[in-house]
């Protein structure tokens, strides 16, 4: 996640399983709150951009909103499987379960393991039923459910308590996170009750869904008793009936409870609200009641949402001792009696119709603690651990070759390097050039061509020929160099930029991409695949060369010096192209040299990518002009470049991510890291290694190589070696699924210059 000056930033996307509004029960409330919560921390509609999105279990047919992207039938065991599936090619980054036995199919809701099993994501789950006396299956199911998900969240405690003691799960994979609640402004209760036809009445409220587990008979028989002192008091229950008890038993429970009032002669005084009222509706409820009330039967429930929003709103509570009821309301934020005892109830009730003063302090403790526990700071609690959960699953992947790291060291050095395949280049290349973008690893037409990209795949493709002089390549870079041809316009002097894939030119120029197709050109030149290769690139070379005296990008400039170097060391004797590298080379060091202090050696105030042509540049000039204080400054830029890219606590490359890049004085982006720089450092390296036969630079060469392998700040393979495609960029969650043509090319040269060092070729 990035820190913003509003909070945090997710930077993964969520999908939440569980029932769903507009299902009517608890779990889909909580599901229904926690995505909503979850998806204000988005800069933009997250439900819309899909950041955030949910599947919903159905036991029927519901008109679900629009972030509802799947449905599992509860009793559909392969519709559990087809989630998983879907899931997985899907952008989402983690999921986030809710676990309740009763809303998953098969025995004790074990169809759930099927979706778990099939799962290539990382899982968050929510447990809102923690048995402390399950049965063996109930048992065997959650303790499976536990050891398929990366992380547990429980609301409570005592929760955690009994899945150390009864699960065996370990401490280390729990995390305790309140249940949620809406921020509800601290109100005198006689604000709504108006509105509610309540006035001048002290009103005493339970809410939910209604069931003979909620003991409102104990409640009913409790008001009657302090009916004769206390007129005014009403009982309010407010709710439908639980579905599942409705289809099994009707509504006898409710009328067993209106007679019950009727019976004690209350039954004016207890108000049945037999609907399920809107998000707005119960606000106002909670708001303008006096007292909170939940008469719970069980005290195994180690949840209550109703408990919570009650805590948060402020209200003064009684409760039986439930265990989460035993948690939440220590230290006088309410009070507890014993199960199923009116009495006990009606002295409690008694003592707060009474005692104003004693209401109020409950109420204020309430409150406070509530602030805990409002959507906000609970949604920023689970946005913290799914990112935790993303980084712990991508460190748990194999890494697809593991290379030898203090290779000096090594006596008889034999390193086995990963194979060189063009398979995923020559699929992203047509009769044109080669495609910029892909849509996973399906080549993107709608976006065309582009120089640069069509640059590298040419000076790729040279040192590939000069390092293993496969002649079948050699149809790619007359094809390559085809596209350059192409794309240098005679009248200005300038290489066109961008080719739609109609094959029309969009007027377009950059210094950089300009500069970066004279590198491919000089190197080209330097290391011909075969002799006709010279003149063509010459000829285009020495026309685009003179456009570069004016450059004011600092790539562009240092760029232009690395293929001016090029063309001279193959042509010593090259006059104006030397002149123009000296200019150059003057322009650039004076800009380091105004630019840089102790904490910051680059020329510019910002670094953004390919940030190693600087100091590569510097060194090169340095070593084409004779000039020790260009080289040991461009040494010393390189070192530093490196070091602030390098994760002290893994000792791998942490490459300045794109989400902000790194402007002086501020924090360096660490996602998402694009490949062109670790193809940068490589080729920085090389020329620093043979300039100075510092081990340094051959290692760090090599752990760029190890950065598309796994050794990365979310430790999974960038690279795909079997094809040599590569993905785009690195996220926290792991990949950036596309495979386009700058990601593969800045792959297969890292791969290239590794295999140069090795076969200790020079420049």
């Amino acid at each position: 996640m990035r820190g913003t000056s509003k909070g945090i930033t997710p930077d993964f996307n969520v999908a939440f399983v569980g029932t769903y509004i507009p299902r009517l029960c608890g779990i889909a409330t909580f599901t229904n709150d926690i995505a909503k919560s979850v998806a204000e921390w988005y800069p933009d509609d997250a439900f819309e951009n899909r950041y955030v999105r949910v599947v919903a279990m159905s036991n029927g047919v519901y008109s679900y909103p629009k972030e509802v992207f799947f449905d599992i039938r509860e009793k559909f065991k392969t519709d559990y499987i087809k989630a998983a599936e879907f899931i997985n090619i899907s952008n989402v980054n983690v999921v986030s379960l809710q676990h309740e036995f009763g809303i998953y199919g098969g025995e004790h809701g074990s169809y759930v393991l099927d979706f778990l099993k099939n799962l290539k994501k990382p899982v968050v789950t929510t447990l809102h039923t923690v048995l402390e006396k399950p049965a063996e299956y109930q048992k065997e199911v959650l303790e499976e459910v536990c050891a398929l998900s990366s992380r547990i969240v429980v609301c409570a405690q005592k929760a955690q308590e009994i899945l150390e003691r009864v699960y065996r799960i370990p401490t280390e994979k729990m995390s305790m996170i309140y249940h949620g609640a809406p921020d509800v402004p601290f109100m005198d209760p006689s604000y709504y009750k108006d509105m509610l036809n309540l006035e001048g009445k002290t009103v005493i409220l339970t809410f939910g869904l209604l069931g003979p587990s909620k003991g409102i008979e104990y409640g009913i028989e409790a008001l009657s008793k302090v009916h004769n002192d206390y007129p005014n008091a009403v009982y309010v229950v407010l709710g439908a009936t639980h579905p599942e008890v409705k289809r099994i038993y009707g509504e006898s429970y409710r009328v067993g409870l209106q007679k019950l009032a009727y019976e004690e002669g209350i039954a004016d005084n207890v108000i049945f609200i037999d609907r399920y009222v809107s998000f707005e509706e119960l606000m106002n409820f909670l708001i303008m009641a006096d007292i909170y009330l939940t008469p719970y039967l069980s005290i195994e429930q180690i949840v209550s949402g109703t408990l919570t929003y009650a805590i948060a709103a402020g209200k003064a509570i009684i409760s039986t001792p439930y265990w989460y009821a035993q948690e939440m309301l220590q230290d006088e934020r309410g009070i507890l009696v014993p199960f199923r005892d009116s009495d006990a109830l009606s002295s409690a009730l008694r003592r707060l119709l009474t005692d104003v003063p004693y209401r109020n302090r409950l109420r204020k403790n309430a409150y406070d603690f509530g602030r805990k526990m409002i959507w906000k700071n609970v949604s920023r609690e689970y946005l913290e651990l799914f990112d935790e959960a993303i980084r712990s699953y991508s460190k748990e992947k194999n890494f697809v070759y593991v290379l030898e790291k203090d290779i000096f060291e090594k006596e008889n050095l034999q390193i086995k390097l990963p194979p060189v395949h063009l398979a995923h280049l020559k699929f992203l290349t047509d009769e044109t050039g080669i495609l910029q973008h892909a849509l996973y690893n399906m080549p993107n037409r709608n976006h065309g061509y582009c120089i640069d990209d069509n640059a590298r795949a040419f000076m790729a493709l040279i040192l590939y020929y000069e390092l293993f002089k496969d002649q079948s390549i050699l149809y790619l870079l007359y094809r390559f160099l085809s596209f350059i041809h192409n794309a240098f316009d005679e009248k200005s002097g300038k290489f066109l930029n961008f080719l739609r894939y109609d094959r029309t030119w969009i007027d377009d120029f950059s210094e950089d991409a300009h500069a970066r197709t004279l590198l491919a050109l000089s190197t080209a030149i330097q290391w011909p695949a075969v002799p006709e290769l010279i003149p063509i690139c010459a000829t285009i070379f020495e026309k685009g060369i003179k456009q570069v005296v004016n450059f004011t990008s600092v790539r562009g400039i240092s760029l232009s010096i690395i293929a001016c170097d090029k063309f001279v060391r193959t042509y010593p004797g090259a006059k104006e192209i030397k002149d123009i590298l000296i200019d150059l080379s003057d322009k650039l060091f004076a800009l380091y040299k105004s630019n840089i202090s102790d904490d910051w050696i680059f020329p510019e105030d910002i670094l953004t990518y390919d940030n190693a042509r600087q100091p590569q540049a510097l060194i090169r000039a340095g070593q084409q002009l004779g000039n020790d204080e260009m080289i040991e400054l461009g040494i010393k830029s390189l070192k530093w470049l490196i070091e602030i890219q390098t994760n002290p606590e893994t000792e791998y490359l942490s490459i300045i991510g794109n989400r902000g890049w790194y402007p002086r004085g501020a924090q360096k982006a660490q996602f998402d890291q694009q490949p062109i720089e670790l193809s940068s450092i490589s080729c920085a390296c090389i020329d620093a290694y043979f300039q100075t036969g510092d081990k340094y630079f051959y290692n760090t060469a090599m752990k760029a190589l190890r950065w598309f392998l796994g050794e990365n700040d979310s430790f999974c393979p960038v690279a795909k070696v079997e094809t040599g495609g590569c993905y785009d960029g690195l996220e926290p969650q792991g990949v950036n699924k596309n495979m386009g043509a700058e990601s593969t090319i800045s792959y297969l040269m890292t791969l290239l210059h590794s295999y140069k060092l090795t076969f200790k070729r020079g420049d």
